[in-house]
């Protein structure tokens, strides 16, 4: 499959401790470590796809739901800023500064939703604004109308937390260039759908059209 010289060069331009462990994996076979790398980047490229879209949904979705309370320029609503959670530690990420940060550079609402964090849509889902945004108007399932209407807006508010945690973990190993050959990528997959299909079941559809992921996790080598 791989050259005598991609044998020989590609493990020192990978470097040492990354392909170690797919050598690892492999029981030190260079040409499957290889091959298993190169699997790797490939099904970390195709994620892209689904992790775009599961991001731009779960966001808009958000958006809709505080405009709805703090309107169109809720970017800039010291009421809405101070009802996000402040972090235990000072070192955690802080959905508060990350918002006043961003809405400081931002001459819109529309560039402000483009500079926020991933953690920042997550954090909109804790607990505190159950009352204060979810729950007022069916706002919830106004802006998530694939979560069945029978699920009560508390458990699928930390339904909504508990997902979006997991797939930024997720994206961030493939933003680093971790390995992910060892995770089981098709609930991986399934969590995305998930989350899409929340938002809309017509997109969550039309990602299932596009995708590469399912085809390349029967092909690992």
């Amino acid at each position: 499959m791989f050259t005598a010289d991609e044998i020989r060069d590609l493990p020192s331009v990978i470097s040492g401790p990354r392909f170690a462990t797919y050598l690892r994996a492999t029981n030190n076979d260079v040409d499957h470590a290889l091959a298993l790398y190169q699997w790797n980047l490939e099904i970390s490229a195709a994620f892209i796809v689904p992790l775009q879209v599961c991001e731009v949904a779960a966001r808009n979705g958000v958006v809709e739901a505080i405009e709805k309370v703090h309107g169109p320029n809720w970017p800039w609503s010291n009421g809405f800023i101070r009802s996000l959670p402040v972090p235990k530690k000072a070192y955690h990420y802080n959905p508060q500064n990350n918002l006043r940060d961003v809405a400081a550079r931002q001459p819109t609402t529309g560039k402000v939703v483009a500079e926020l964090n991933f953690a920042f849509w997550e954090k909109v889902f804790t607990v505190g604004q159950d009352n204060r945004l979810w729950l007022p108007n069916g706002n919830f399932n106004a802006s998530f109308p694939g979560v069945p209407n029978a699920t009560p807006i508390p458990t699928a508010r930390a339904a909504a937390f508990n997902a979006l945690l997991t797939i930024r973990h997720f994206r961030n190993r493939i933003a680093h260039h971790e390995p992910i050959f060892g995770r089981n990528l098709a609930v991986d997959y399934a969590l995305l759908h998930e989350v899409i299909g929340w938002r809309s079941s017509v997109a969550a559809n039309w990602v299932d059209k596009i995708q590469g992921v399912t085809g390349l996790i029967a092909s690992k080598p």
